[in-house]
C-alpha cells in the first residue's frame, strides 16, 4: 500500500474508517487497548496491501485512504472487515467494531491532499455507519459495478447527512461473513419516525383517535388494551403518524412482539433509536442516557409478549427523562405508575343516532372495493354486508378476513355461508346450547376447574354462565368461519402443517417446526405466512412463526376432523419432554443448577402438553412432565394447579389401564404429598406420603425409597406431631447412611434441623448441617435452593449470632433468587427482617416482614414450621415500634415486588460494620434478646 507518494486524480473513490465506541473500549481495555489498537491497524493495512489505495491519514483508531476505481476500494472494505470478523482477540469485549464509508467523487490533489467537499462527503458517510458496517454513497454504488460474485449492495434509502442540505442515497455492503442486520444510520433527517407504511386507509375509528389522542397528549405513558385483532397496532399508528412534527426528536415504533427473552426488550428498542450495545455497560443504561435529554414519541407494540420486562423499561425511560412519552398496545397492562390504560372498543355495528354509517360497514366496504380490483359493493348487498359485520362482532381483523373472500362471494353468499357454519348458534336461535368444552378445546385454553367441584361433581351451569359460554362461542365461531375460506385454498402440506402447528400455545422457531413435522417445513410454511394465517417475526437469532389466537382454534378443530390429533399432541408432548430435559442440561449435555426461571417460559407449553396427557394421551407422560415441574409448581405458588394435574392424570390412568411402573408411581405420590402440604391439605399430605412409601418399597429402588421416606416427617410436622417427626428424620438418615443413599435424603437432613432448632438443640443442628453442605452441592436440583446455609442462619439468629446469620441468609437469598426460588426466598427475607430487629434496626425488619407476607399470600404459601417464629418476632416489634409506625413500615413493604425487597435485604448493613459488632465485644443493639424458638412440646 502506498504511503501518499501517488494520489489519485479524477473520478476518486475515498474511504474512511474508525472504531465505534473506540473512547469507551479504551477505558474498558485499560492497557490492553493499545494492542488491540496496534492490532486493528496491522490487520487493515494487511488486508490493504496490494491494492491501489493511498493511505493519507492515520490518527488514533482512524483511518482515510483514497481509491482510482471504486470497485478495488469496495473490495478492500470487505477484505478488511472480514480480516477483523475472523481475527481471535484477547476477548470479545476487546473486539474493535470498524465502521467504514465510501464516496466517489471527482477530486484533485494539491500538495499531497484533497481539498475537496467530496472528502468532508465521504467522512459523513462513515459518520452515519455502525460498527462492522460498511456504507457508501450512490456515486460509489454506480462506480464499483459490477460487483464480485456473492455480494450486494442493500439500498437504504434517501438520508441527509449532517452538514449537507440535500439528500444521499446511502447503500450498504452485503456480503457472506458481513453482519447484515444493523439500526438505522446516523443521519440528520428532517422527519425522525420509522412509523410502518400502511398499504390500506385507515377507515373509522374518529372518535377513539381523538380520546385516544387526548390521552397521550395528557399523559406520559397510555396503553392501548384489546384482545388480537381489535386494531389496537393500526390506531396507534394512525395516531402517532399524525404527531410526527410534535416530537423533534422523533416518533419510533418497536415490536416487542419479536423479543422472545426479556432481556433483550432494551436491546430493541435500542436498535431502533440507532444504538448498539457499549463494552462493560447495561444496554438499558444507554438507552436510558440517550432518551433523557430527548423529546420523543415511542409506540411499543404487542407489548404482552414480553409484559414484565415492557414495564421495567418503560420505567426507565419515563424516570431518566420528562420528554420521553409511551404509547403501547398490549394486552394486559403493566401496573406501572402513571399508566393510563385506555380498551379499544370493537368498531361501531349499528349507524350513528346522527345518521352517520358504521364503522364496521364502512372499513367492510373499503376493503371489499380492494378485493375487487377497485369496485365497490353494490347497493342491493348493503344489507347483507351489514348481516355480515355484525356476525363478525365488528372486530377488524374478522372483517379485513370477510373482505378477501368477497373477491369470489357476494355479499349475501358470505352471510348465507356464515349462517350454515355456525349451526346451531346461528341468528334466530338464541336459546341453542353452546357446544362441549372439551369439542372446542384449543392449545391456549385456562384450566380453572375448582378441587372440590372436581372430587364431587361439578353443578350444572347456570344460565348467566350459558349466555357467558354462548357470547364467546358465537364470537370465536365467527373469525373461525371466516377463516375457513383462508384454510380451503392451502395445499394440503400448508394445510396439515397449520392443523399440527395449533398444538402449540406460543411461537415456535423454524427447528421446532421442523422438529414437529419431521421434514422440512420451509416451502408450506412460506405459503402460509404469505396467507396471513402465520405471522413470521424476524429477530437476531431467527425468525419465529405464531398464529394469532382465533386462528389457532380454528386449525386445532381442523386438527381433530382430519383424525391427526393424537400424532399431532403426542409429538407435542415428546418436544415437551425434550425442552425440559434441555433445561436440566448445560451446553455440554451435563446436568447444572436447576434454575427454575428456565422452566418458566415453557409453562404454557407444558400445560398445553398436560391437558392433552389428561383427556386423550398417555398419563404416564404426563405424569413424568409434571414431576419435572415438582419443585415449580410450589415455588410459583401453583401447588393445587399441580395437584389439579395429578388428580386428572391419576383419573386417566384408571380410565384406560395404563401400565405404570411402581417407582414412576412412587415419584408422583411423593410429588403430590409436597404439593398437598404446601397448599393446607394436611391429610391429603400423609395419604399420599403413606401410597409413595408403598409404591417405593414394591419398586426396589432404594434412592426412590429414601426421598419417599426423607418426606415423611413432613405431614407429621404440618399436623403438629414434632417428637414422632423428629424420629422419623433421624430413622431415615441413619437408613439412607448405611444404604450409601444419604444425597436421597436431604429432605430429612432438612426437616431434622428445623426440629432441632425448634427445640433449641442448635449444636448439633449444625453439626447436622455442616456435614450436609456437600452432599447438597453435589446435587443440581437441590443446591440452587442453598436450605443449608438458610438453616445455619436460622441457628446463628437463635445463638445471637448476627454476622454469622447475615452471611448465610444473604448467601441463601441470593442463590435462592438467581435460581428462581421464590417461595423459599420468602422465609429468608423473614429471616433477615430478624436479624434486622435482633440488630436494633426495627424498621427495616418491618418493612422486610410484610414484603414477604404480602408475596406469600400472592403464592398462597403455608407458613411452615417457622409460622410462629415470624409471629412472635412481628408481635415483639409491634410492641418496640408502636402500632402506627410498625403498620406504615409493614404496609410499604407490602406494596413492593420480591426482587424489590430482595434488594433491600441484600443491601442491609453488614453487622460488621457497626460499631457495636457482637464480633468486636459489644452486645446486641437494642433490647432485643437472643430468641429461643421452641414454643411448644412436640
Amino acid at each position: 500500500m502506498s504511503q501518499g507518494h501517488h494520489l489519485p486524480s479524477g473520478w476518486v473513490t475515498f474511504v474512511f474508517t474508525d472504531i465505534e465506541g473506540s473512547t469507551r473500549l479504551a477505558r474498558m481495555l485499560g492497557p490492553v487497548y493499545r494492542p488491540v489498537l496496534h492490532e486493528h491497524r496491522r490487520l487493515l493495512r494487511d488486508t490493504l496491501t496490494g491494492t491501489d489505495g493511498a493511505e493519507l491519514l492515520t490518527e488514533g483508531d482512524s483511518f482515510f485512504l483514497a481509491f482510482p476505481d471504486a470497485a478495488a476500494a469496495v473490495r478492500a472494505c470487505l477484505t478488511a472487515q472480514r480480516a477483523l470478523a475472523e481475527h481471535e482477540w484477547p476477548n470479545p469485549d476487546a473486539t474493535p467494531r470498524v465502521r467504514m464509508g465510501l464516496h466517489t467523487g471527482y477530486a484533485e490533489p494539491r500538495d499531497g491532499e484533497y481539498a475537496s467537499p467530496e472528502v468532508h462527503r465521504a467522512a459523513r458517510v462513515a459518520a452515519a455507519a455502525h460498527g462492522g458496517q460498511v456504507l457508501c454513497s450512490a456515486a460509489t454504488a454506480r462506480h464499483a459495478d459490477p460487483l464480485p460474485d456473492g455480494v450486494s449492495l442493500l439500498d437504504l434509502g434517501l438520508h441527509r447527512l449532517r452538514g449537507f442540505d440535500d439528500r444521499e442515497r446511502l447503500f450498504q455492503l452485503v456480503a457472506p461473513g458481513l453482519e447484515r442486520r444493523f439500526p438505522r444510520p446516523r443521519t440528520a433527517d428532517a422527519t425522525a419516525h420509522n412509523l410502518p407504511t400502511q398499504v390500506t386507509s385507515f377507515v373509522g375509528r374518529q372518535a377513539e383517535r381523538a380520546e385516544l389522542g387526548r390521552l397521550v397528549e395528557a399523559y406520559r405513558l397510555v396503553t392501548v388494551l384489546g384482545a388480537g385483532g381489535a386494531g389496537k397496532t393500526r390506531l396507534a399508528v394512525e395516531l402517532a403518524s399524525g404527531t410526527v412534527e410534535d416530537y423533534p426528536d422523533g416518533v419510533w415504533f418497536v415490536d416487542i412482539a419479536a423479543v422472545t427473552d426479556p432481556g433483550l426488550v432494551a436491546f430493541e428498542i435500542a436498535a431502533v433509536l440507532g444504538l448498539r450495545p457499549e463494552p462493560g455497560r447495561p444496554m438499558v443504561d444507554t438507552l436510558v442516557e440517550y432518551a433523557a435529554p430527548r423529546r420523543m414519541l415511542v409506540l411499543l407494540d404487542t407489548c404482552d409478549a414480553q409484559t414484565a420486562a415492557s414495564a421495567d423499561v418503560i420505567g426507565r425511560l419515563l424516570a431518566g427523562g420528562r420528554g420521553v412519552r409511551v404509547l403501547a398496545t398490549s394486552r394486559e397492562s403493566f401496573g406501572v405508575p402513571g399508566e393510563v390504560v385506555w380498551r379499544i372498543p370493537p368498531l361501531s355495528v349499528d349507524e350513528d343516532p346522527d345518521g352517520g354509517g358504521s364503522d364496521a360497514v364502512a372499513l367492510l366496504l373499503d376493503r371489499t372495493a380492494v378485493a375487487r380490483g377497485g369496485r365497490a359493493p353494490e347497493p342491493a348487498e348493503q344489507a347483507d354486508l351489514h348481516r355480515v359485520v355484525r356476525r363478525l362482532d365488528g372486530l377488524p381483523l374478522a372483517i379485513e378476513l370477510a373482505a378477501a373472500r368477497l373477491r369470489v362471494l357476494s355479499a349475501g353468499q358470505l352471510a348465507e355461508r356464515l349462517d350454515d357454519m355456525l349451526g346451531t348458534l346461528d341468528a334466530g336461535r338464541e336459546t341453542a346450547e353452546p357446544p362441549p368444552v372439551e369439542a372446542g378445546w384449543s392449545g391456549n385454553q385456562q384450566d380453572t376447574v375448582d378441587l372440590v367441584a372436581a372430587a364431587t361433581g361439578a353443578a350444572p351451569p347456570t344460565p348467566a354462565t350459558r349466555a357467558v359460554q354462548r357470547s364467546a362461542s358465537e364470537r370465536h365461531l365467527t373469525i373461525q368461519a371466516t377463516v375457513t375460506w383462508s384454510y380451503r385454498t392451502l395445499g394440503a402440506r400448508s394445510a396439515r402443517l397449520l392443523r399440527w402447528m395449533a398444538v402449540f400455545a406460543g411461537p415456535l422457531d423454524l427447528p421446532t417446526v421442523q422438529w414437529l413435522l419431521d421434514e422440512d417445513p420451509l416451502d408450506p410454511l412460506s405459503v402460509l405466512v404469505d396467507k396471513s394465517m402465520v405471522l413470521a417475526e424476524p429477530h437476531a437469532s431467527g425468525s419465529t412463526y405464531r398464529m394469532l389466537d382465533p386462528i389457532r382454534a380454528y386449525a386445532a378443530r381442523r386438527l381433530v376432523e382430519a383424525g391427526e390429533e393424537q400424532s399431532a399432541r403426542d409429538r407435542h408432548v415428546a418436544w415437551c419432554r425434550h425442552a425440559l430435559d434441555r433445561a436440566h442440561l448445560g451446553p455440554d449435555g451435563r446436568p447444572v443448577t436447576l434454575s427454575l426461571y428456565a422452566l418458566d417460559p415453557l409453562a404454557n407449553e407444558l400445560r398445553a402438553a398436560l391437558r392433552w396427557c389428561a383427556t386423550g394421551g398417555s398419563a404416564r407422560s404426563g405424569l413424568s412432565l409434571a414431576g419435572d415441574l415438582d419443585q415449580w409448581w410450589r415455588e410459583r405458588g401453583l401447588a393445587r394447579e399441580g395437584r389439579l394435574w395429578l388428580f386428572r392424570l391419576y383419573g386417566r390412568l384408571a380410565e384406560t389401564g395404563e401400565v405404570m411402573p411402581d417407582a414412576e408411581l412412587a415419584a408422583a405420590y411423593h410429588m403430590h404429598s409436597l404439593h398437598a402440604g404446601a397448599d393446607g391439605e394436611f391429610g391429603e399430605e400423609l395419604r399420599y406420603s403413606q401410597r409413595a412409601e408403598a409404591a417405593a418399597r414394591q419398586s426396589g429402588d432404594r434412592g426412590l425409597l429414601a426421598r419417599v421416606l426423607a418426606g415423611r416427617a413432613a405431614p407429621l410436622v404440618d399436623m403438629g406431631q414434632f417428637a414422632e417427626a423428629e424420629r422419623i428424620c433421624r430413622e431415615v438418615i441413619d437408613w439412607a447412611y448405611a444404604q450409601d443413599v444419604v444425597g436421597d435424603a436431604l429432605l430429612a437432613v432438612y426437616n431434622l434441623s428445623e426440629l432441632l432448632w425448634r427445640r433449641g438443640a442448635l449444636d448439633e443442628a449444625a453439626d447436622l448441617l455442616a456435614a450436609a453442605r456437600p452432599v447438597e452441592a453435589s446435587r443440581p436440583a437441590e443446591r440452587g435452593g442453598r436450605s443449608v446455609d438458610m438453616l445455619l442462619g436460622m441457628v446463628a439468629l437463635a445463638r445471637g449470632d448476627l454476622v454469622a446469620a447475615h452471611e448465610h441468609l444473604l448467601v441463601a437469598l441470593r442463590s435462592r433468587m438467581s435460581h428462581g426460588y421464590l417461595g423459599r426466598a420468602c422465609d429468608t427475607i423473614n429471616a433477615i427482617a430478624v436479624r434486622c430487629a435482633l440488630a436494633g434496626d426495627a424498621l427495616s425488619a418491618a418493612r422486610l416482614f410484610g414484603a414477604a407476607q404480602a408475596t406469600r399470600a400472592n403464592l398462597r404459601a403455608t407458613p411452615g414450621i417457622y409460622g410462629p417464629y415470624w409471629s412472635a418476632r412481628q408481635t415483639e416489634l409491634r410492641r418496640v415500634l408502636g402500632d402506627e409506625a410498625f403498620d406504615a413500615a409493614y404496609g410499604a413493604g407490602a406494596g413492593l415486588r420480591l426482587d424489590e425487597v430482595a434488594a433491600l435485604a441484600l443491601h442491609v448493613e453488614h453487622p460488621d460494620m457497626a460499631a457495636d459488632s457482637p464480633r468486636f465485644g459489644g452486645q446486641t443493639r437494642g433490647s432485643w434478646p437472643a430468641f429461643e424458638p421452641r414454643s411448644t412440646t412436640g
